[in-house]
């Protein structure tokens, strides 16, 4: 990796400060290419020009609570990259996913320049991917799932199995992935009394009753490890 001018190296810093509720000297300097000297420079550099920096002991950095940054820049392959990633969820048969990230690829044009924003619009036209080409969409319940797995709630949903068998569970929402063009929600089913996967577009219905679980403390690579004996997940068993 190619060390970054330092002006570009202080703004991602500034930037991923932000992004993260913590982050340490170690990964930045990796991530950056650079010693944890040199991150310790910057990070006082940074504090020198008023950015309110707090140091955790032993665990890293941070930005004080309501510090925000001036609107953000971007570069143009950055903006390409952006572009290019929304041609690729428009394909996603998630309704709720395709509206919420046209929304927010919305107000991220308005920070693009004149000349940008016309080459962003040409590049628009230029992409095009073979997934899901009829554009189907077959779910809409992604976002709403992901506010569940984030807050740690409970939701009541009725689910329609690969066979054809219709079922009422309360779950526990743990995590996401995609595979074969669709979305599997991997969640702590309390009728079963164990993990399950289930499929979001067989979900017919769901509902919340404002109940809340404790987080199950274990990481999604942890539960592929325990449940396949591997990190990553194979594309099989549906509950």
């Amino acid at each position: 990796m190619e060390e970054k001018p330092r002006l570009a190296r202080l703004t991602a810093i500034l930037i991923q400060l932000q992004a993260s509720k913590i982050i340490t000297a170690r990964v930045l300097a990796h991530k950056h290419n650079v010693s944890i000297r040199t991150i310790y420079r910057d990070i006082r550099t940074l504090e020198k020009s008023g950015v309110p920096i707090v140091t955790e002991e032993g665990r890293g950095y941070t930005i004080m609570e309501g510090y925000k940054l001036p609107p953000v820049m971007f570069t143009e392959e950055e903006a390409n990259a952006l572009i290019t990633a929304e041609q690729l969820v428009l394909k996603n048969k998630d309704t709720s996913f395709v509206q919420n990230y046209t929304d927010a690829i919305q107000k991220i044009r308005t920070l693009l320049k004149g000349p940008q924003k016309e080459r962003t619009n040409l590049l628009t036209n230029r992409i095009y991917f073979t997934t899901n080409y009829r554009n189907q969409k077959t779910s809409d319940h992604l976002m709403r799932i992901q506010l569940a797995i984030t807050n740690f709630e409970v939701l009541h949903i009725g689910y329609h199995s690969s066979k054809n068998k219709k079922t009422k569970r309360d779950i526990e929402p743990f995590a996401l992935y995609s595979t074969q063009e669709n979305w599997l929600l991997i969640a702590f089913c309390r009728l079963r009394k164990e993990f399950r996967v289930f499929r979001i577009d067989y979900i017919q219905k769901i509902t919340s009753n404002s109940e809340f679980f404790e987080s199950h403390n274990m990481t999604l690579e942890e539960y592929f490890k325990k449940t396949y004996g591997t990190e990553t997940t194979p594309d099989t068993p549906l509950s």
